[in-house]
């Protein structure tokens, strides 16, 4: 299955106000409902993820509780409502991989070309470099004009591309993968510290401050 790293442009119906600023903050319990509205399109109606049943809200909190023992979860906010989400996970189970993420980003229709997608992955990889990690992956469905501009514009850089790795909707899919460097390939590299670790402190708010500033006016 896959759902790592897709920007899916998501259709929504309803129309944003033009008198609230947008917030990009840690997710929490409460946005579970959302999120997972925000994710379903990408499963039911798009091959941007690679899973063909939707997660319901209590499959999708457990998927952020596990996550944010050690990753960071954010969403970005807007007049109330969130509009975008991203997060990071670990690129592999083997232990010598554990300086590396995979990260995945989802911005809802209403919200797509405002810099969102972008604003919540500087504010990640900011917290991603307080943690210590060196290097940050995502996998594209191909083809997907938006989301590999946008990984672009965040830095990536193409690495290879998995040919005809999933089927679904009657249709073989490509997936493309993308780097980008965080911190320096040193020859002994601290031991990442947990999320959970340094969630509260003035680092990630500064983190978090700097991707938010990137929002443009919705």
């Amino acid at each position: 299955m896959r759902s790592k790293g897709s920007l899916a442009i998501l259709g929504r119906n309803c129309q944003l106000h033009t008198t609230m600023s947008p917030v990009i903050r840690v997710a929490t319990a409460a946005d579970a409902p959302r999120i997972a509205e925000i994710y379903a399109p990408a499963v039911l109606e798009r091959s941007t993820s690679f899973e063909v049943v939707a997660p319901a809200e209590d499959e999708m909190l457990s998927r952020m509780s596990k996550i944010q023992r050690d990753f960071p979860w954010l969403v970005c906010e807007y007049d109330g409502k969130v509009i975008g989400y991203s997060y990071a996970s670990a690129h592999h189970e083997r232990a010598a991989y554990r300086w590396s993420v995979d990260v995945a980003v989802y911005v809802s229709d209403e919200a797509h070309r405002r810099g969102v997608g972008t604003a919540l992955y500087t504010a990640l990889f900011e917290i991603l470099i307080l943690q210590g990690y060196r290097n940050v992956y995502a996998g594209i469905t191909l083809p997907n004009p938006a989301s590999e501009g946008m990984h672009r514009r965040a830095g990536f850089i193409p690495v290879g591309v998995y040919h005809h790795v999933g089927h679904k909707f009657g249709a073989w899919h490509d997936v493309g993968w993308f780097e980008r460097a965080l911190l320096p390939t040193i020859k002994e590299p601290p031991e990442p510290s947990p999320f959970a670790e340094i969630r509260n402190s003035p680092q990630v708010a500064n983190a978090l401050a700097k991707g938010q500033r990137l929002v443009r006016r919705i």
